[in-house]
Parts: C-alpha cells; structure tokens; sequence
C-alpha cells in the first residue's frame, strides 16, 4: 500500500485500483506514516454499500494483525507458499514481540529453519517490514507438554507438567533461566500462553525443591505428579 493522506484518527492508502482505511487503533505502536510511505498492511473487512450508484467498497486495513505476520512468512518462504511448512499458530504484541509456531509434516525439513532462511535472510525481510519487531520461530508440536517448552524459547526448559482438568502447566526452569523464561514484564511467558492456549506456571529449580520440602519430599526423587497427568523433560 501507498500512504496516500494521514490524518489524526486514520491513514488512508491506495491499494491498487481501490483505497484503504487504517483506523488508528490498527496503527504499529510507534510507527510514524508519512505520504508517499510504502507500507504493507493486512485486509481486515470490505464494508459494501448497499447502494449500486454508491463509490468502491471501503476497504480496512491492519498493522497489528496476526494475519500481516502470516502473510509476510508466505511471501518470503516457499516452503509455506506451497504448503510443505504450515504456520499452526501465532501470538503478537504488536511493534515489540511475536510468537510463531510452525510445523513440516515432511522430516526431512526444517520447519524453523526454512523461515529463518540462509544466515537469517528470510526472518529479517519480515523484521525489516515491522519496523525491527522480534520475532521467535518456534517448532509446533502435537503433545502441548513439549510445545509449551518450546514456545517458552529462547528459555532452556527442564521439566512441564501438564494438568488437563485444570488446563495449566507447570514448567521448571534453571534458576538462572527464570528471568528469562518470564521475559521483560512477563512478555515471554504472556505470548508462550497465548500460542499454546494453555495457562503457564513457571517456576525455577530451587523454588521447586523448597515447595517439595515444604511438603515433607525428598528433592532427589522426581518431581510428584499429583493431578498432572503428563510430563516432559528436556
């Protein structure tokens, strides 16, 4: 899209034949328009009039959608062009951090890989386009234990305990990877919950090990699985 005017509460873009409205609640958090910018944008809806006689349909667009980060992989990776990588999930606080979990049915591809590109060419087109937005390429999974501990990336992870009653799981990290396993105002556990669809309770080790001899265990034996029915360790 073309920056055509801008305007306190929209930004109106040519889109071809067609113009587009950006509302500014669909603005990039700290991003700046100016006319003449060329920006990529995500269609949100084509509002008709009901009149024959009325102007073309209005069309709105998005710079925060899940759906403009999608599209931009599909764009710069073959691989999801035609299928072969499939983009199973998305979680995106927009102009700071996205989430993308991505999956190959194919073994002898590199899901993660195929978007990160060679020497990270393919990955930094897209982080160019969001104004330098980070970006983590994470592998999908279908047993939630692992996919949580790998939506938890780039925190090492050592053991998930999944509750599926209470649907939450209970993750053990080192103590030194608990700060980072949380992120910066809890960021990087906020996105893990939101690409997983579970709730995520991190904990690190000697926080474990005081809780378990709170409860009277030993801390040598594996961590008591009480109402989990499902663990994973790395």
């Amino acid at each position: 899209a073309i920056v055509q005017r801008v305007e306190p509460k929209a930004v109106y873009v040519e889109l071809g034949r067609t113009e587009g409205i950006m509302e500014s609640n669909e603005f990039m958090p700290g991003e700046e328009y100016r006319d003449g910018d060329h920006i990529k944008v995500y269609v949100l809806k084509v509002r008709r009039s009901g009149s024959e006689f009325a102007k073309n349909p209005q069309v709105y667009v998005s710079r925060i959608h899940p759906g403009l980060v999608k599209r931009l992989f599909e764009m710069e990776v073959p691989e999801i062009a035609t299928g072969v990588v499939q983009i199973r999930a998305i979680a995106r606080e927009p102009g700071s951090r996205t989430k993308i979990a991505v999956y190959s049915m194919d073994p002898m591809i590199d899901p993660v890989g195929a978007c990160v590109g060679p020497r990270g060419s393919r990955v930094e087109k897209v982080v160019n386009e969001l104004k330098n937005e980070k970006i983590d390429i994470i592998k999908w999974s279908p047993d939630p234990a692992e996919f949580v501990a790998n939506a938890l990336n780039p925190a090492h992870v050592m053991s998930v305990f999944i509750s599926e009653e209470e649907k939450i799981c209970r993750v053990v990290v080192p103590d030194m990877q608990l700060s980072l396993a949380i992120g910066k105002e809890g960021q990087n556990a906020r996105l893990a919950a939101k690409l997983t669809g579970w709730k995520i309770d991190i904990k690190s080790q000697t926080q474990v090990e005081e809780l378990l001899r709170e409860q009277g265990y030993d801390t040598e034996p594996e961590i008591p699985d009480e109402a989990d029915d499902m663990g994973y360790e790395v």
